[in-house]
C-alpha cells in the first residue's frame, strides 16, 4: 500500500503552512454506481479468459464484488488507497483502470480486455468494482488488507518514544531535506501535552476516516495544543497515513523534504507523538501524528 504524508509548522507571525501531500479525497454521498454489471463482466472474463494479447490466458479466480468499491471515485490528485478508505474499503494494493468513450458496459468491457487484460487477469487482486460518469467507464481492482496484528503493534506511547528516538537520532547528524541542508541539531525532549495533543488528532482522523492538518472540528495543530494545555511559542505537524510500524512511518517522513525540515528545525526543543487505528483494525488504516514545539 502506498503510504502518505504532510506536514504543518506554525508561528505566531507569520503564519507558515506547508502541505506535502494534496489529496482530492473520494466524496462520501458519491452517486450510485451506474455500471455493476462491468465487475460481472470481469469475473466471467477471469474465469474463460480465452486469450490476452494474442496469446491463451491461464484462468483466474473470480473477484469479491463489494459494494464499497462502486462508491469509490477517483478524481485527478486522488490517491487511490485514500479514495477506497474513505468509501469503506481497506486495501493494500489496488489499481483502477479507465476507458473513455464506450456507449455501454459490454462495449467499455471489451476495451478494457484488450487494453488491461493482464491487470484484469493477476492474481493480485480479491475484490473488483466499477462505475460510470458520462462516458467514462472504470474498474477498480483492490486486494483487502488483513487484519492489523494487535499482539504486535505498540500502545501509543511506545510508539511515540520510538519515534522520540528516530528523531533524535536524525538531529544527531547534519543531514539534506530536499535542497536544504541542516547541520546537527540539539536533542528534543518528550511532553505529554504534545503526545496528547498527536493522541486525539491521530484517533480523531482514525474515527472520521480523513487526512489533513484541519480537524473535522475545524482546528489546526495550534489550537489542539493549546487545548492539550501546551502555551507554545512555535508549534509544527508531520501527520502519516498507512505505515505499519514507528519506524516505517520516520523513514517516510525523513525521505519527504517538509518533514524532514520539521524533525532537523532547531527551532522545536519538545515533540509528542502517537497513531491511530480505523475500528476495523486493518492494516493501512494507521494514522501517525507528530507535534514538535518550543514553549513560550
Amino acid at each position: 500500500m502506498q503510504a502518505h504524508f504532510s506536514t504543518l509548522v506554525l508561528r505566531p507571525w507569520p503564519l507558515l503552512a506547508t502541505l506535502a501531500v494534496l489529496l482530492a479525497a473520494a466524496s462520501s454521498d458519491a452517486a450510485p454506481a451506474r455500471s455493476s454489471e462491468l465487475g460481472a463482466m470481469v469475473n466471467a472474463y477471469r474465469v474463460a479468459p480465452g486469450s490476452c494479447r494474442g496469446a491463451a490466458a491461464t484462468p483466474a479466480a473470480s473477484l469479491a464484488e463489494p459494494a464499497a468499491l462502486s462508491r469509490v471515485r477517483i478524481g485527478p490528485g486522488t490517491f487511490i488507497e485514500l479514495a477506497l478508505e474513505r468509501a469503506g474499503f481497506a486495501a493494500d494494493h489496488a489499481e483502477a483502470i479507465s476507458v473513455t468513450g464506450p456507449d455501454n458496459a459490454p462495449e467499455a468491457m471489451a476495451v478494457l480486455q484488450e487494453k488491461y487484460c493482464q491487470t484484469l487477469l493477476s492474481t493480485a487482486f480479491s475484490a473488483v468494482g466499477s462505475y460510470r460518469e458520462g462516458n467514462e467507464w472504470t474498474v477498480v481492482l483492490a486486494r483487502a488488507a488483513p487484519p492489523l496484528p494487535s499482539e504486535t503493534f505498540p500502545e501509543w506511547q511506545d510508539a511515540g518514544q520510538a519515534i522520540l528516538a528516530g528523531v533524535n537520532a536524525a538531529r544527531a547528524s547534519a543531514r539534506s531535506c530536499g535542497d536544504r541542508r541542516f547541520g546537527p541539531a540539539p536533542p528534543v525532549r518528550w511532553n505529554p501535552a504534545l503526545g496528547q495533543a498527536a493522541l486525539a488528532h491521530s484517533r480523531d482522523m482514525a474515527a472520521q476516516r480523513y487526512f489533513n492538518h484541519k480537524a473535522r472540528d475545524g482546528s489546526q495543530v495550534a489550537q489542539r495544543a493549546t487545548r492539550a494545555g501546551y502555551q507554545w511559542g512555535r508549534v509544527g505537524e508531520n501527520i502519516a497515513f498507512g505505515q505499519s510500524s514507528p519506524a516505517e512511518a520516520m523513514a517516510g517522513w525523513l525521505d519527504s523534504p517538509g518533514h524532514c525540515a520539521n524533525i532537523m528545525n532547531p527551532g522545536f526543543t519538545e515533540m509528542g507523538a502517537a497513531y491511530g487505528v480505523a475500528a476495523e483494525r486493518r492494516s493501512g488504516l494507521v494514522y501517525w501524528t507528530q507535534v514538535f514545539a518550543t514553549p513560550r
